[in-house]
C-alpha cells in the first residue's frame, strides 16, 4: 500500500501509451519516469533503500501491461510471485530528483522468470536489482514454461541468463514450502 497512488497512476499510464502506441515486444527495455519523493527517503534524506524494490514493482507493472501479458495472465488466473531478488547500489538518489526506472526481461530457467530494473540518471545506473519470479495458477499450483509459452509464445531474441544469475538464485533459495526451514542460528 506504500506506493499505491503511484501504482495506479503507472498501471493507467502503461494501459494508455499501449493503446497509442500499440504493444512492445517483450525483449524490449521499459521506461517510467519517477521523482524521488519526501516518502522515499530514510533518515539520511536519500531515497530509503527497501524503496528501490517498491518502485521497481513500477517498472514491471509498465513492462507487464504494455507487452500484453499482464491481460493475458490475468485472463488466464495466471500470476507471477518474487521468488527471489537482490539489489547492488551505485550512487543515492536525492530529494526530488528525477530519475528512469528502466525494466527488461533477463530470460527463463525451467523453474523461473528473470527481470532486471534498473535506477537511471542522465544515462547513468545508480542501481540495478535482479528479479526471480515463479509464475502460478490462482487454480492452484505452478504454471510450466511450456504451457505459459504455448499461451503467449516465446519471444524471438529473448537472451539467455548470465550464468552468475543462476549461481545466485540457487545460493539464495530457501526450502521448498513443502520442507521444513527451521529458523537455527549457527
Amino acid at each position: 500500500m506504500n506506493v499505491i497512488w503511484r501504482t495506479l497512476l503507472i498501471t493507467l499510464l502503461a494501459r494508455l501509451r499501449a493503446r497509442r502506441d500499440g504493444r512492445i515486444d517483450p525483449t524490449a527495455v521499459g521506461v517510467i519516469r519517477l521523482t524521488t519523493m519526501p516518502t522515499d527517503l530514510d533518515i539520511l534524506r536519500h531515497m530509503n533503500n527497501g524503496r528501490y524494490l517498491s518502485l521497481f514493482d513500477l517498472g514491471r507493472w509498465d513492462l507487464l501491461i504494455r507487452t500484453g501479458m499482464a491481460d493475458a495472465m490475468r485472463r488466464r488466473g495466471w500470476y507471477a510471485v518474487v521468488s527471489s531478488e537482490t539489489i547492488t547500489f551505485r550512487k543515492s538518489l536525492n530529494p526530488w530528483q528525477r530519475f528512469d526506472v528502466e525494466s527488461r526481461f533477463l530470460g527463463h530457467d525451467d523453474k523461473a522468470l528473470y527481470m532486471e530494473h534498473r535506477a537511471v540518471v542522465a544515462g547513468e545506473v545508480y542501481a540495478r536489482a535482479i528479479i526471480r519470479a515463479r509464475m502460478l495458477k490462482r487454480s492452484g499450483g505452478t504454471l510450466p514454461h511450456d504451457e505459459l509459452f504455448a499461451a503467449l509464445g516465446r519471444p524471438d531474441g529473448l537472451p539467455d541468463v548470465d550464468p552468475w544469475v543462476h549461481d545466485w538464485a540457487a545460493a539464495s533459495a530457501l526450502p521448498s514450502t513443502r520442507a521444513e526451514a527451521p529458523s537455527v542460528w549457527p
